[in-house]
């Protein structure tokens, strides 16, 4: 395998751990890297955290410097933009040349839902998905600006909480009755809305934009069907991702909603495999492909898409892992509910205090438990993990008396 020539196009943690991966496994041919940002392949969780609350620079989100690259004879080409893929002549194309391969990763990621009354404006607009992005909107969240966020998923909740905690004033502004709902359902969507406006987000949910103007000092005015307009000095938009498909489809992969993988992360082209948010993979453990936007997976699937490129028997069978950090709130989330969603959910714990929140959550679909939750409970992760996917006794689940270690 030492002479197998392995290309990558994408610039995220999928592709910084696959060809991490591939060094580490001993695969010493060579391997290239496009990446079209300037920067080298970086996980994102920092961006929305540690980047806009001031913990941290530029390179802290890097899988590796720069140097890296050099030492580990990886041939990695930032700023620069994959024209097309040949599949039949396995050649990958930019402006510049081509490139041959005999094994392609293909790990575009996502790119952000655009909102076209946010962007035909003319209003201070942004969206967060990549570093310099992350980097422009830290300067903006500070005393005495105010931030509108459009979208109460978890990048608008964790921009509000970041802009909170830096001395922004924030008006969150969500489409449904809670922020998360469809997520977590209204018990656990109740407790993140309340730990917001405790922490003095201006929430409203429920709630229509008929429009996004310029006002004539050159900030923005948000336009709701019911209640007084929102007056900003910027908009966030955090409306959900979409997979970066275009070369995948355009080479003529399977794509639906996000490009068509096997558990080992191959494509429809034996030659060609897909990981991190763009691709909808088989999960043998859940029976149904998935596609994950988080970071768990991303790191998951960059190791096991670079034991398939290398022969070797891997198969993506982790379930879906997120974690969120919100002011004083640290949680982790493991599962997914999936088309069948869930029918009950159970909180056990102190969920109803924001300044002592401890509790972990529980998604059920009769007694299978599809996903569940720990927040501020760090040592019941564990259980979290043995308890997800399995069938239990749901009274003794919901029995607070009942350990966990005992349902």
């Amino acid at each position: 395998m030492s002479s197998e020539r392995i290309v990558v196009i994408g610039g995220g943690l999928a592709a910084g751990t696959f060809v991490t991966e591939l060094r580490e496994l001993g695969h010493d041919g060579p391997v290239t890297v496009f990446a079209d940002e300037a920067h080298p392949p970086y996980e994102r969780p920092p961006l929305s955290k540690g980047i806009l609350l001031g913990d941290a620079g530029p390179s802290d989100p890097l899988v590796h410097e720069r140097s890296w690259y050099d030492d580990e004879h990886v041939d990695l080409r930032t700023g620069t933009r994959v024209l097309s893929v040949d599949l039949t002549g396995r050649q990958v194309v930019t402006e510049a040349d081509s490139t041959p391969y005999d094994t392609l990763l293909v790990a575009t990621g996502a790119r952000p839902r655009r909102m076209a009354m946010a962007d035909g404006s003319g209003a201070p607009i942004a969206y967060l998905r990549t570093l310099d992005e992350a980097l422009a909107l830290k300067e903006q969240l500070k005393p005495g600006r105010r931030i509108g966020i459009v979208g109460g998923g978890w990048i608008g909740l964790e921009v509000a909480a970041a802009a909170r905690t830096n001395g922004a004033e924030v008006t969150v502004l969500e489409a449904a009755e809670q922020p998360l709902l469809g997520v977590l359902g209204p018990e656990v969507a109740t407790i993140f809305a309340n730990l917001h406006r405790d922490h003095g987000v201006d929430l409203r949910t429920s709630v229509t934009i008929t429009a996004i103007e310029q006002t004539g000092d050159g900030r923005a005015r948000i336009r709701l069907a019911d209640g007084d307009p929102v007056e900003c000095d910027l908009v966030v938009v955090g409306i959900g991702v979409e997979p970066v498909t275009g070369l995948a489809e355009a080479a003529g992969l399977t794509v639906d909603n996000g490009i068509r993988a096997d558990a080992h992360l191959r494509t429809s082209d034996p030659h060609v495999l897909a990981a991190g948010d763009v691709a909808n993979a088989d999960h043998p453990v859940l029976g149904r492909p998935i596609r994950v936007e988080h970071w768990d997976t991303a790191k998951q699937h960059g190791k096991i898409a670079a034991r398939t490129a290398l022969g070797q028997d891997a198969v993506a069978d982790a379930l879906p892992y997120f974690f969120t950090d919100q002011y004083d709130l640290g949680m982790e989330y493991v599962g997914s509910p999936g088309p069948e969603g869930f029918d009950r959910v159970v909180v056990r714990g102190d969920a109803q205090d924001s300044e002592s929140l401890k509790f972990t959550a529980w998604w059920l679909r009769d007694d299978l438990l599809v996903a569940g939750m720990q927040a501020n409970d760090w040592d019941a992760i564990d259980d979290v993990r043995r308890l997800v996917g399995t069938r239990v006794d749901v009274d003794r689940l919901a029995d607070q008396q009942v350990a966990l270690g005992d349902v």
